[in-house]
């Protein structure tokens, strides 16, 4: 097994290579003139990676999926060469979750859009051959007899296409009302879906289309079932968030409930039958474990790269293989041995992918992605990635050290300069596993960050970090039944703007994003107003001397009197709402196109920089300020760019 540092090393300096900016000089250079307002200088690619969804093997070639670059690609890992020897490219959709074979074709499954490809690994060639009206193809499963099954979101719907025919069949919400089906298999008589965000395994006739509960009663106020495998005599289901495997006896309906030990374990991410054994994945914690069916023995296998998400496990010649991204792990039970193979360091494709964040410390400019972030120095140029077993949503520089919230588990983590990779400091649990934002406050010393919880839950959460004790205190709910989007803080209050949207998939129960106050020193909510009313967020909250100002998801900026408590102006800027930033007696702000800025004496907006097209993941528009007040940085399309400014 490679040390996980040295594979850090290894995989940034792969990445560096491909990442290198061709416009270094120029941005350097426009550091030190003065440049007109709105000057836009190219600084390369933001973030370069190569996350993976899924895989499936045709004889001994591995065929894995990529999520986030564009256009996304199935790539052929030849084991006997041990090198990635051919690319498909899949044109549509955002990435690639779900992945099954049928003979000698690889079926791939796309979100947003949900479109289905079949890969002929014989003819090499893809076709399109179905798509979807659901957000989401989370999950697919081949029959014996050939047919393929996915499992959607959005609502959570399980679909049937014959290869054969060509056609599809509707086989309707396993559970009505839920909005996941996020792992499925069949058998020769029936369809499994295993649904969240309130846990149930459906077993779906697949002639009569009759639907049967199989999750027993007594685990019936678990979270989800999110991943399955099936055997002639067993289902195996992980379940969330208490990171159980349920093994059901398909004869009997016998069960048997194993957790997984490793400490702060939450979820089952992977699920294998093989030789008699479950194997599966765990998470956060990256632990493969194996469970023995005769005998109900434990073991845990080993950790194959630190706190990885293992997306998928295969079986293949005796072995057991787990897709992880960017990187396969290989384990051999005749030896017991546990390899680890980086799929870019073989042939795999990098490349540019939908960045989640942005962040200058004056120095350096972080870009947030799949697997970490790039690190984009500003006076050489290169290009180095942090790696990271998250998504790094948000991040925040206070005296030399950086701050970054990392999906999922909702973790906070630091990074110093020359540091070999980022500390955690702290999960924040509580259901929550989306950060963000951050901000600092210099009164109380304190890390504010807020969080989003997981799909199906209720109530975001506000976290606040010590640096100088190392304390971490989680306050559920923030406000009541919303989840805090955006956050500022000044002289012990944090400022704190919501979004109506709580756990992803549960419909809002409010109508209208808040505005609030909660007090860093006493710990309570102070008060909270509605600042644009059917604003669905608050994307953004910066201070001005004196006045608070907000930009809301209908592209409204507002300024807002702390001492009156009230919205005292309002501004239509942008098509959406984005990151803003005050400077002085101006603001700038983006939509994800366009840049503003904004005279905050007359309250007018002028562009600035337009066609940005920014392909922010999620279409969240980030926005960087340079600590000199002279530049932001953001993305034209998937290229990182610095925009002059005056502050002034």
């Amino acid at each position: 097994m490679i040390p996980r540092r040295r594979f850090l090393q290894a995989a940034a300096t792969t990445v560096s290579l491909a990442a290198l900016p061709v416009h270094a000089a120029e941005a350097q250079a426009a550091k030190t003139t003065r440049e007109p307002e709105g000057t836009v200088t190219g600084l390369g690619p933001a973030s370069v990676a190569s996350p993976l969804g899924n895989g499936e093997f045709v004889g001994g070639v591995l065929y894995v999926g990529s999520r986030g670059l564009s256009p996304n690609v199935v790539g052929a890992y030849d084991l006997a060469k041990d090198a990635v020897t051919t690319h498909d490219d899949i044109p549509t959709g955002v990435g690639i979750w779900a992945m099954c074979r049928v003979g000698t074709d690889v079926y791939v499954g796309t979100h947003a859009r949900s479109d289905l490809y079949r890969v002929d690994t014989v003819a090499g060639q893809v076709t399109k051959v179905a798509e979807y009206p659901d957000h989401y193809i989370w999950t697919m499963a081949s029959s014996p007899d050939g047919k393929v099954y996915m499992g959607t979101s959005e609502p959570g719907r399980v679909w049937e296409y014959d290869p054969a025919t060509g056609t599809s069949r509707d086989l309707g919400q396993p559970a009505p009302g839920e909005a996941y089906v996020r792992s499925i298999q069949a058998d020769d008589k029936y369809v499994y879906a295993g649904v969240g965000s309130h846990a149930h395994l459906i077993a779906i006739d697949r002639t009569t289309g009759e639907k049967q509960e199989l999750l027993p009663a007594a685990l019936a106020d678990r979270d989800w079932v999110s991943s399955m495998n099936v055997s002639d005599t067993h289902i195996a289901g992980g379940m969330n968030s208490l990171a159980e495997l349920v093994v059901i006896d398909k004869t009997s309906r016998s069960y048997k409930v194993v957790k997984a030990t490793a400490p702060g374990e939450k979820y089952v991410v992977a699920v294998l039958i093989h030789d008699g054994h479950v194997y599966f994945a765990g998470r956060p914690s990256g632990t493969f474990y194996r469970y023995e069916l005769a005998t109900g023995t434990l073991e845990v296998l080993g950790v194959p790269y630190f706190e990885a998400l293992t997306h998928r496990l295969l079986a293949h010649e005796g072995r057991v293989y787990g897709i992880q991204d960017s990187a396969v792990f290989v384990y051999d039970p005749a030896t017991g041995t546990l390899d680890y193979l980086n799929l870019v360091q073989r042939g795999l494709k990098a490349a540019p992918e939908e960045p989640m964040s942005v962040h200058s410390d004056g120095r350096r400019v972080y870009v947030g992605g799949k697997g970490g972030a790039d690190i984009h120095d500003l006076a050489t140029g290169k290009v180095s990635r942090l790696g990271i077993s998250g998504e790094p949503k948000t991040l925040l520089t206070v005296g030399g050290t950086t701050y970054l919230g990392v999906y999922t588990q909702a973790a906070l983590y630091s990074y110093r300069p020359g540091d070999a990779e980022p500390k955690l400091l702290a999960r924040t649990g509580n259901q929550q596993d989306r950060p963000r934002d951050l901000a600092y406050d210099s009164r109380t010393g304190l890390i504010v960050m807020p969080t989003q919880p997981e799909p199906g839950h209720m109530n975001g959460a506000l976290s606040l970090y010590s640096p100088r004790t190392g304390k971490y205190e989680t306050y559920r709910p923030a406000v009541e039944r919303q989840t805090v989007y955006s956050v500022t803080a000044r002289l012990g209050t944090a400022y704190l703007g919501t979004t109506t949207q709580e756990g992803l998939g549960l419909p809002p129960v409010t109508t209208s994003a808040r505005l609030a106050a909660f007090d860093l020193v006493r710990r309570k909510l102070l008060w909270q107003v509605e600042p644009i009313p059917g604003a669905r967020y608050i994307s953004s909250l910066a201070l001005g001397p004196i006045t608070l100002y907000g930009m809301a998801s209908t592209g409204e900026v507002f300024e807002f009197d702390l001492i009156r408590r009230k919205v005292t102006r309002t501004l239509k800027v942008g098509a959406k709402g984005g990151e803003l930033f005050v400077t002085g007696r101006v603001a700038y702000c983006t939509d994800g196109d366009k840049v503003y800025k904004l005279d905050l004496a007359a309250f007018t907006a002028t562009t600035i920089v337009e066609g940005l097209a920014g392909q922010w993941f999620g279409g969240e528009p980030k926005l960087a300020l340079d600590p000199s007040g002279r530049a932001l940085y953001g993305v034209r399309g998937r290229d990182l760019v610095r925009i002059a400014i005056s502050g002034r």
